[in-house]
């Protein structure tokens, strides 16, 4: 079928999860691609033969050169906007898209009616939020699927067989920076915290990224109460006339809002009256786990699905359904009388933060690559929580100095090496500082990949050492 693609001299930038599916449908589009990308290592190889059996010329080894001839580019979401390539862009007057941006654009070429997008972003709770609400979505006898930034191409989800009344989009900030005709059904931010800032260069442009989820909403903007700078974000936003701003808090809920009331969840949005009346959705009991702010990510997830026109007994069987990924505030066992957590997701701050603020007694195993984070702020809110404090990793000595700043009574112990086995002498550490109904908490704060390969390898060795407590 021809396309405005067709004949058209299209560079992707980058290979991997989202340059490959972009090079594939250009190519099927009639469009002329070369795929640039920076390393040049044994899986880029594969990738490149099995582009170039296809026709696309792939250059491996130079992602900074602007091929002669691009008439657009379309860039992996994590190519920083610095890049020699977009300068070269840029004087040459080359826009560059995303694949966010890319799929955005293919909605609706095949002919299908285009699935309205609910999307998501904020800098903790995205994925956990786009899945809660695409079991709504499911509940409800939608079908939907959680695409994005979560793991699923939003490419595959627009151009394959498979049609879709609605699509549960996480979003990333870097996604958002390279989408910008972008316009969603309704979209939520969760919060906002200092995160990636080495890529944006300034909280403010980070902020400015995240708030393009809001640009062109139909029918409403979710913000976080508790977090002004959300709300901030949709007074800043041109939306479509008579988009709404709905709000979501853990307590009592206002008139355009979604909050929590003696143990239920309830709407006071999208209701008759909603000065007077509240509709009941859930039981806090109704969330796994029922962490503050897991309660908050349902909240944000039943307002896109209320948006859409969901009913309450569907967010309530949706939220029923929904199993949380691995990794997330999960309890691994209790272990004499003392539970056991595994939060390695929480690899920055905030997350952490929340984390923390789940347990009265906490025991807590934390560290790792601090990416540039500073832990006062987190350490002082969290102290009288504190039963001890057990450290590994490369950048542990930030948080033992913050620890020792501002929770000087806490027993620290401080495991001076950074090899795997390091996680069995921490819950070791750890179980000779509890006391039952304490809980030990992973919740790093830090990146994991000096000890690690990621989050999930961090996660399954502390499981993997609780387990053996209990032998």
């Amino acid at each position: 079928m021809p396309s405005e693609f067709t004949g058209k001299h299209v560079t992707v930038a980058g290979l991997g999860v989202s340059g490959v599916p972009a090079a594939k449908v250009l190519h099927g589009l009639g469009a002329h691609v070369t795929v640039v990308n920076d390393g040049d290592d044994e899986r880029a190889r594969a990738q490149a033969a099995e582009l170039e059996a296809l026709g696309v010329t792939v250059r491996l080894g130079d992602g900074d050169t602007l091929p002669e001839g691009t008439e657009l580019i379309v860039t992996a979401p994590g190519w920083k906007p610095t890049k020699p390539l977009f300068t070269a862009a840029g004087q040459a007057g080359v826009p560059v898209w995303g694949d966010v941006e890319l799929a955005w654009r293919l909605r609706g070429l095949d002919g299908r009616k285009p699935a309205p997008w609910l999307a998501v972003t904020g800098t903790n709770g995205k994925t956990t939020t786009v899945q809660m609400l695409a079991s709504i979505l499911k509940a409800a006898g939608l079908r939907t699927a959680a695409v994005g930034n979560i793991g699923v191409s939003l490419l595959d989800a627009v151009t394959g067989e498979e049609e879709y009344d609605v699509l549960a989009v996480e979003l990333s900030s870097y996604q958002l920076h390279w989408a910008p005709s972008l316009r969603a059904h309704s979209a939520a931010v969760l919060n906002l915290a200092p995160d990636h800032l080495d890529w944006h260069g300034s909280m403010e442009a980070y902020a400015a990224d995240k708030g393009r989820i809001y640009e062109g909403n139909q029918i409403a903007c979710v913000y976080n109460v508790a977090d002004k700078a959300t709300e901030d974000l949709v007074r800043a936003a041109d939306v479509e006339e008579g988009c709404r701003a709905i709000g979501f808090t853990l307590g009592t809920p206002g008139p355009s809002q979604l909050g929590v009331v003696e143990g239920l969840l309830v709407d006071r949005a999208f209701v008759e009256d909603r000065q007077k009346n509240a509709q009941e959705l859930a039981e806090v009991s109704d969330v796994d786990p029922p962490a503050p702010h897991n309660i908050a990510n349902a909240l944000a997830a039943a307002g896109l699905a209320r948006a859409f026109g969901v009913s309450a007994a569907a967010v309530r069987d949706g939220l029923r359904a929904f199993t949380p990924d691995a990794h997330r505030i999960a309890h691994v066992a209790d272990v004499d009388g003392v539970a056991y957590v595994d939060d390695s997701k929480a690899t920055n701050t905030h997350a952490t933060e929340a984390s923390l603020a789940a347990y009265e007694s906490i025991v807590w195993i934390a560290g790792g690559l601090a990416k540039g984070a500073t832990f006062d702020e987190l350490v002082a809110g969290a102290a009288k929580r504190l039963r001890g404090a057990v450290l590994i990793g490369a950048d542990r000595a930030l948080i033992r100095e913050a620890l020792a700043r501002h929770a000087p009574e806490v027993p620290v112990v401080d495991l001076d090496r950074t090899d795997t086995g390091a996680m069995l002498q921490a819950v070791q550490e750890a179980r000779r500082l509890a006391r039952p109904g304490d809980t030990v908490l992973l919740a790093p704060a830090c990146a994991s990949m000096d000890m690690f390969t990621n989050y999930n390898q961090r996660g399954d060795a502390f499981a993997q050492a609780v387990r053996e407590l209990g032998a």
